[in-house]
Parts: C-alpha cells; structure tokens; sequence
C-alpha cells in the first residue's frame, strides 16, 4: 500500500523544457561555485572539527563509504566519523549504539558530519540538492518508481530532509525523492537549501528514537 506522504513545497510542477534547461545547464555550475566558496568560507570549521574528530575519536577522521549516484554510478562518499571501532572478544564491530558518542551525536545533529561532502559535490559525485546518497546493498530492493531516485545526482540536502528527514518511513522519503525529479527547479532548489540551515540550526528530525541510525532498508 502506498503510503499517503503529507504536504510538502507549493510548489507547481516545471514545465519538461524549463526543468531540463535549469537541470543541464545551470544546477551542475552553480554546484561547482557554491560548493567550493561554502569550503573556503567553512575551512575554520572543517579544521576545528576535524581536529576534535582526531582528539575525540582518533584516526582516521573521514569515514569513507561506497554509494550510488547518478544513473546508479558508485562513487566514494566522504563524512567525518562519528562512531570509535570498539570491538567485542571476538574481534567483531559493536552495535552502532554502543559505538554512536555523545560527540558523534552531536556532529549528526548539528549536521556537521556531512561537510566533507561538499567535496564530493566539487568532484560531481553529488549535487546541493537531490535525494540523499543511500547504501548500496538497496541498490536491488527498489522497484521501479524508486529506482527513479538515481535519475538525479544525489544531494547533501533533499526534500525528504526538511519534511522529517529520518522520522520519515522509506516509503515516505522516496515519494519526496521523486517529487523532488518531477519539480525541479532553482526556485525549489534555493527554498530546500535555505529550509536545511533552518532545520540544521533546529537540529529537527536527525535520528528516530529507538536507534542510534535511520531502520536498514529491507524492501517495500
């Protein structure tokens, strides 16, 4: 059963022509600039944070994991770590909650664990706005209307993300992912961007509260 996504952007639907113009000529160069004025502009920051990165939880401060992007592409996602590499006896990885900080807690919340992408958005693996990066085991779990998701670069920011982020089910983020292809546009673009600060500065809707990270993908 479908699930009934409520209300999200007024915003109306583009015209085919208007979104492929703003999509194949400007997104991809406003990226490149705001991203790479957003790292200059940020550097104090990045260095501040990945120096307690490096005090608090050690090496290596950039966690690295293989994503899907556009048209299904694997590229290497960059955050900084919020989880240590305790292990049990037998050598295997804790759960994630006994592994989750006070201070990854924080980065998640605040959303600073996510800057290192904005080189990933410099590179082209990724977009400013576009459905989140997710893993890529659920890369044969989506159906057909989801596996609309990859027809975008995925972004640091997305509809999903300013309507309830990860207290959304899988249903309800992909419906906005897709909401999002069919209404592209720098208008909706310029309004998720701004809505992110806000909700960053909140600190809204980071994490459900029975785990430490957003329920595993298992199909719909």
């Amino acid at each position: 059963m479908q699930t009934e996504v409520r209300p999200i952007i007024n915003h109306p639907v583009q015209q085919p022509a208007r979104g492929n113009l703003y999509r194949r000529y400007i997104k991809r160069p406003m990226d490149f600039i705001l991203s790479s004025c957003a790292i200059i502009v940020l550097l104090p920051v990045l260095f501040v944070v990945a120096l307690l990165v490096r005090c608090r939880l050690g090496s290596p401060i950039i966690f690295k994991q293989k994503r899907p992007g556009l048209n299904e592409r694997i590229f290497t996602l960059y955050k900084f770590r919020t989880m240590t590499y305790k292990k049990d006896q037998s050598g295997e990885l804790l759960l994630d909650e006994m592994r989750l900080t006070k201070f990854g807690k924080f980065l998640r919340s605040t959303s600073l664990d996510e800057l290192p992408e904005l080189w990933n958005i410099v590179r082209g693996d990724m977009s400013l706005v576009g459905p989140r990066p997710l893993l890529v085991q659920y890369l044969p779990l989506y159906n057909d209307h989801q596996k609309r998701r990859h027809d975008v670069r995925p972004g640091l920011s997305s509809l999903a993300a300013i309507n309830g982020r990860n207290t959304l089910t899988w249903e309800e983020k992909f419906e906005y992912d897709i909401a999002y292809i069919k209404n592209i546009s720098l208008a909706l673009d310029m309004r998720i961007i701004l809505t992110t600060i806000c909700v960053a500065v909140k600190r809204e809707g980071i994490n459900q509260e029975s785990c430490a990270t957003v329920d595993e993908f298992t199909g719909s």
